[in-house]
Parts: C-alpha cells; sequence; structure tokens
C-alpha cells in the first residue's frame, strides 16, 4: 500500500513538471533547451519564498497541484486535437535523454558519503523534511545555519512527494545538473549541424574530469555554481537580439543562483555582468524598454538573496556562523589571525594555486595554451575571426578576481583550523576552473558555427559545404568527437558505478545498519546523549566525520565519538551517556566490556543504565 501510494504520489510530481514545461513552451514560445531549467529554477525560487513566509509545505503543495492541473488541461487539449499531436526526437534530444536517463539511474542507485552532506546539505534537508519549516535557531541539529537553502528547497519540493531515501536526493539535484547541461545545448542555432552538438558533448564530458572533488553523487552544489551560470550565458547569447526574453528566462536561475552558497552572488553576477555587455553590445531600439527589464532582472534576481539576509538579520540574531566575518576576527584584531599566520596561509595558497599536479592547474594551464592555440589558427590559417580570445581575457579576469576572493576568505572569514590548511581548496578551485573551461568551449562552439561556409538553407544539405573534402572532415569530426565524449562519459559512469559499489564498506553504512535511518514525527529531535565507539580510521572521529553522521541518522544533536577506553575512567565516561553505539568493535573493547560489563560489544546500541556507582549495558 505504501509503496503504491508513493508511486502515485511520484508520478503526480512527474505531471506537474511536465505539465509547467508545456505551459512554458505554450505561453513564452522558449525552446525546448532552456525549459526544463527554467521551470526547476523557478519551482525552487517559489517554495524557497515559501519558506521564508513560514508557509513551506502549504506553497509545496500549492505549486505540485496547479502543475498537475496544467497538465491535465494539455492532455485534454491535445485529445480534443488528436490530429495535431506530434512527438519526435532528434538524434541530439534522443541522445542526450537516453545518457541522463542512464546516469540519474545509476544516481539511484547511490547513497550519501561525502562529509559536508552530513554536516550540512543532507541534514539541513532531513531537518525540513522532518518539519515542513525552514530551520531555526533551535535546530541543534545544523551547525552552520547561515547557509542559503536555495537547492535545498528545490530538494524538499521533490523528496516531499517521492519519498526521503537518499537516492531521491541525489536524483532531485542530478535533475538541476542535467538540466544545465541540456540548456548549454541551446546556445547552437543550427540544429542540423550535428558537429556542433558532438564538439560541444566533448567539451562538456571534459568537465567530469574537473569535477571529481565536487562530483555529482553528493548534495554539494559547488558543481552547480558553475554550470548555472554557463546555463546564463547559453540562454543570454541565443536571445542577444530578444533583451527582454532573455532577462525573463535568466530571471528564475539568477535568483537562484544568489541563494545557492554564498558565494553564489558571485557567480549571477558573472552571469548579469555577460547579460549587460550582450547589451551594450547589441544596442536596440527601443533602449529605455530593454533598460527597465534589464533593471527588473537584476532587482529581481537580488529578491530571495535579500530575503535570505533578511531572515539571517531578524529569526537569526545574535547567532553565531561559520565564515561570519565579525566572528573570525576582521573587526576585532586581538582574535583574529596574526601576520605569520597570515603569511603562512599565502604562502600555501600561492603554491597550491600553482601546482601543476592539481587538477584545477592543469585544466587552467591546459585550456589557457589551447585557445591561445586555436585562436591563432583560426585567425592565420582559416581566416576567420573568432571570438574566442575575447572570452579568454574576459574568463582569465573572472578566474583571478575568483581566486583572490578565495583568499580574501581564507584570510578573513574562515576560522584559522581550517584556514591555515586551506580547508576545501580543491572544491572551491574547482568551480572556477569548470566555469573557465566550460565558458571557453561555449564560445569555440559559437565560433565554429559562424566559421561554416555556408549556412542551413542557404543551400540543399548536400552541398551545404565547400567541398567534398570538407565535408569529409566535417564527417570525421563528428565520429572523433563523439568517440571520445563517449569515452569520458563512460569513465565517470563507471567512476559513479563504483561508489555505489563500495558503499557497504564506507562508515555511514555501518552507522545506518546499526542505528537505521530514523525520521521523527513533527521532526522532533532525539534529546538523548550518545557515545559512539570505532577506529579512528582516516581521522574519522578526529575530523568529526563520524559524529556527523552518527547525528544524520540517529536524529539527535548530542553525539560524540571515542576510539579507545581507559580502563580507570569507563564507568565515569559511560555515565555521562544514555546510549553506547558500537559501530566497530575491536579485541581490547572486548576485553574490558566482557571484564566490567558481562557484554560481548557486538555493534549495536547499548543502552546505558546507571544504579549508583554501578554502569550496566543492554544490547537493544
Amino acid at each position: 500500500m505504501l509503496i503504491t501510494l508513493q508511486i502515485l504520489m511520484g508520478a503526480l510530481l512527474v505531471s506537474s513538471f511536465l505539465g509547467y514545461m508545456l505551459f512554458v513552451r505554450k505561453t513564452l514560445s522558449m525552446r525546448w533547451e532552456f525549459i526544463p531549467v527554467f521551470v526547476f529554477s523557478s519551482i525552487a525560487c517559489v517554495v524557497f519564498v515559501g519558506g521564508l513566509a513560514g508557509q513551506l509545505f502549504a506553497v509545496s503543495l500549492a505549486v505540485m497541484i496547479l502543475g498537475v492541473l496544467a497538465f491535465a488541461l494539455s492532455v485534454f487539449v491535445w485529445s480534443r486535437r488528436a490530429d495535431s499531436i506530434r512527438f519526435s526526437l532528434s538524434i541530439f534530444q534522443f541522445s542526450f535523454l537516453a545518457g541522463s536517463l542512464v546516469f540519474l539511474l545509476v544516481l539511484f542507485q547511490n547513497q550519501l558519503t561525502h562529509y559536508d552532506n552530513f554536516s550540512h546539505w543532507a541534514i539541513v534537508l532531513k531537518v525540513m523534511l522532518s518539519t515542513d519549516a525552514f530551520p531555526t535557531p533551535a535546530s541543534d541539529l545544523i551547525d552552520f545555519k547561515n547557509y542559503p537553502l536555495g537547492i535545498s528547497s528545490f530538494l524538499y519540493y521533490v523528496c516531499r512527494f517521492a519519498g526521503h531515501a537518499q537516492s531521491v536526493m541525489l536524483l532531485a539535484q542530478g535533475l538541476l545538473v542535467f538540466s544545465c547541461f541540456y540548456a548549454m545545448f541551446g546556445i547552437i542555432s543550427e540544429k542540423r549541424r550535428f558537429l556542433l552538438y558532438a564538439f560541444l558533448g566533448l567539451g562538456l564530458s571534459v568537465l567530469s574530469f574537473f569535477n571529481i572533488t565536487i562530483r555529482i553523487t553528493n548534495l554539494l552544489v559547488d558543481f552547480l555554481l558553475p554550470v548555472y551560470t554557463l546555463a546564463i550565458f547559453a540562454i543570454v547569447y541565443q536571445y542577444r537580439n530578444n533583451l527582454k526574453r532573455a532577462c525573463l528566462v535568466v530571471l528564475p536561475l539568477a535568483g537562484l543562483l544568489t541563494v545557492t552558497k554564498s558565494t553564489g552572488i558571485i557567480f549571477a553576477a558573472v552571469g548579469l555582468i555577460f547579460l549587460i555587455y550582450t547589451w551594450l553590445t547589441h544596442w536596440n531600439k527601443p533602449v529605455w524598454k530593454n533598460a527597465i527589464a534589464l533593471a527588473g532582472l537584476i532587482c529581481g534576481s537580488l529578491l530571495p538573496y535579500f530575503g535570505w539576509n533578511w531572515r539571517m538579520a531578524t529569526v537569526f540574531q545574535g547567532v553565531k556562523n561559520k565564515f561570519d566575518v565579525a566572528s573570525s576576527g576582521l573587526q576585532n584584531t586581538e582574535t583574529g589571525k596574526t601576520p605569520e599566520q597570515m603569511q603562512d596561509i599565502i604562502s600555501l595558497f600561492l603554491r597550491s594555486s600553482t601546482d601543476l599536479m592539481t587538477r584545477p592547474a592543469m585544466g587552467i594551464v591546459a585550456f589557457e595554451l589551447i585557445a591561445i592555440v586555436a585562436s591563432v589558427i583560426a585567425a592565420v590559417v582559416l581566416k576567420k575571426r573568432w571570438n574566442l580570445w575575447k572570452a579568454l581575457i574576459a574568463l582569465n579576469i573572472v578566474l583571478l578576481l575568483y581566486y583572490a576572493g578565495i583568499l580574501g576568505l581564507y584570510l578573513y572569514s574562515m576560522p584559522l583550523d581550517e584556514a591555515i590548511w586551506l580547508a576545501g581548496f580543491e572544491r572551491y578551485a574547482s568551480s572556477i576552473v569548470v566555469l573557465f573551461v566550460g565558458g571557453l568551449v561555449l564560445c569555440a562552439t559559437v565560433d565554429m558555427e559562424r566559421s561554416f561556409h555556408y549556412k542551413i538553407g542557404e543551400l540543399p544539405d548536400y552541398r551545404a559545404f565547400k567541398s567534398v573534402k570538407t565535408k569529409g572532415y566535417y564527417q570525421k569530426g563528428i565520429m572523433a568527437c563523439t568517440a571520445i565524449a563517449v569515452i569520458l562519459l563512460l569513465s565517470e559512469y563507471n567512476g559513479i558505478l563504483s561508489i555505489a559499489k563500495s558503499y557497504e564498506s564506507t562508515l555511514p553504512h555501518k552507522i545506518k545498519t546499526v542505528a537505521g535511518d530514523r525520521w521523527y514525527e513533527s521532526g522532533q529531535e532525539d534529546s538523548g546523549k550518545y557515545l559512539m565507539y570505532a577506529s579512528d580510521t582516516d581521522q574519522q572521529i578526529t575530523n568529526y566525520y563520524m559524529q556527523y553522521v552518527g547525528k544524520y541518522f540517529l536524529y539527535a544533536p548530542n553525539v560524540d565519538g571515542i576510539c579507545c577506553f581507559y580502563e580507570d575512567n569507563m564507568d565515569n565516561l559511560l555515565s555521562g551517556y544514555d546510549y553506547l553505539v558500537v559501530v566497530e568493535s575491536d579485541s581490547e573493547g572486548k576485553r574490558l566490556f566482557d571484564k566490567h560489563y558481562g557484554v560481548d560489544m557486538k555493534t549495536g546500541i547499548y543502552r546505558i543504565d546507571r544504579s549508583g556507582e554501578q554502569v550496566e549495558l543492554t544490547l537493544l
């Protein structure tokens, strides 16, 4: 019965998505490539506003009902016009849909393992699903309450109706990722030039190489930041001669970017600056209408950002959060980093940024050289005026400013114990490298499209090439790009599949096996005090990984970890907790437990009972 209900709710959710997509296509005549990301982003923004207003579930339910009604209306109209129903897919659309389904299905087999899922992204989503509300200062499970909840709002919408499983969470985020990739292909105007799709597909497949640290097998948003910005690039370019349409389509994407992460405002600004540049270089009348549309876009996209800041200033007034400048010492030099510590951070940052053994630095240097060589060949050999060199300069400026911003984050905002070893550096760097490489690939695709000797439609297809020789190059180019892209995607697919197969050996699986995945009615947190016991392999206890995973599965804020007992202090230590969770046992632990408590120390949860100075353990 429960499974049937879940399938029904999932079908209604899919119907709501389709209903909105068909409505947008009908009313706005938007290109199909841009519709999924536009719909998903709009839903996320609406649900986010509902969360700010304290009506998270009510707004989500209303959004789904309206989508289902839109789908039912579309089906009704089609049934009255049966002779006009046409459904066809191009080779590209079929290939992209099939490839996306393959990746989404393998995502559905994955579970969460990354540290930051349990320290924030997954636990905050679990709190939202349990309480049907945004977290409050009383949400003790969440340590970093100032992280924006834009993406979490979309995940909440999907999981509220499709189920709470971790695989559903990953599937929901996968929808956002692949909708962005689909939008990037909207930059292509000549849809019958399959070489353009093959080349762009190859370029975007390369992004997976720089995405190892922020793979789509987790809920981290660092990959969404650049791909959303790249989607905005594609939309702006395609609607460069229709600024009002561009502003309308970009609005929900930019708005969602501003509340994706604290650095999301930077990526949104990059997209909006490109829109402003496009407006200035494609000046057309009436100027005042386009200026109003642009001003409306900027103001509208900043509303979620200011709404979140208002919530932090009111609901969370006086609550200290991670990366708060005031609490990190910028305004109080007595508690800030010393000049020597800052110098150490700067030195390490410069070494890490220029280390060619790291993927980000490797990608920057490689694509700098590729872009320079391609620009020279286009100008000298092909006699074509490509804009790739302009994009290279602009993206280098963005790159330098972003790296300066990261350095400022480490110096003035991040706590010293994390800044001193550049916590998260490779992940932050990977985000901008994905934007850098993706931006060059998009520009190169447009330059290639403009370089064909004939435009599609000027001549019959079999004569739409300068010569038979160039047609041969065209066909070989398609085969080469497609083959390399498939190899890269297969590598990424096998990597994700390997992660799924190795889940049973991970710490989250061990803890889930022992503690289960607890969901409490009305989101009431477990007030019990838990002590978790396991080895400190890979510093899983020292770096608080096990404790965060325990908090997620137990849904309890009071969770500590330990890797060994001191015999003289065992009773005193255990008497301070309500439960002992044995995740991993060892011979020394078994000896002590058998000696003092008469238990075998099997993996499981033990209730701790105190009677005077006597401590008893009972396996639940």
